[in-house]
């Protein structure tokens, strides 16, 4: 088996939506207008494929954007800077794998020299225990609860410390940006190509 982490390109679109929607309950279903946002706007958005088929995928935005997700903004009202984690969908061929646990390693590694918390939310009705104890292994706490809209689910606010930030934003970022190496380079947002860049990734080489 061969599996790729990579960024998520046009032509992955429509698979990724009928991924998305195949998901069940679990899963907010998506529209392609809705898709297309996370396309320009979010700054990670990356898939998993093995053997070259789509087994998966995540996205991730950081503070200060305009999505209307009531949990992303929960978040921008009570923290500062963070990145979080809006959905991710494992195909069901590929369930027990561990993809889930592979794009979450990788999301960690790209927030945590960028930002000083990472965070999400699980579905409390229906709840999945098994997603509530993958979180909680993995550290996630929980900082509160609220439900979606008038007659939305029920949902667990999660965060988890990323203590490698505070090093990271005295070392580098303070600096005039991360290294310009692959690992640490960032996918090009579409939405954002036209304005000034945050400090980050690729912005000093000296």
């Amino acid at each position: 088996m061969v599996l790729a982490i990579r960024d998520v390109r046009e032509h992955d679109l429509d698979a990724v939506l009928a991924l998305n929607n195949a998901a069940g309950r679990s899963i907010l279903a998506l529209d392609s207008a809705r898709l297309r946002y996370f396309y320009e706007h979010a700054e990670y958005f990356r898939v998993a494929e093995v053997d070259g088929h789509l087994a998966g995928f995540l996205i991730a935005l950081r503070d200060g954007g305009e999505y209307d997700s009531p949990n992303y903004r929960w978040f921008g009202e009570h923290y500062p800077q963070f990145m979080y984690i809006d959905r991710i969908v494992i195909a069901n061929a590929y369930h027990r794998h561990g993809l889930g646990r592979v794009l979450y390693c990788d999301v960690h590694s790209y927030a945590e020299v960028r930002v000083p918390l990472l965070t999400c939310e699980v579905l409390l009705e229906p709840r999945d225990d098994v997603v509530v104890l993958f979180h909680g292994t993995y550290g996630f706490q929980e900082v509160g609860q609220q439900r979606m809209g008038k007659d939305g689910p029920q949902v667990s606010l999660l965060a988890l410390d990323l203590p490698s930030y505070a090093y990271v934003r005295e070392t580098w970022l303070d600096k005039g940006g991360l290294p310009d190496v692959p690992w640490l380079s960032e996918r090009t947002v579409p939405a954002l190509a036209a304005t000034p860049a945050r400090t980050s990734a690729g912005k000093q080489h000296s």
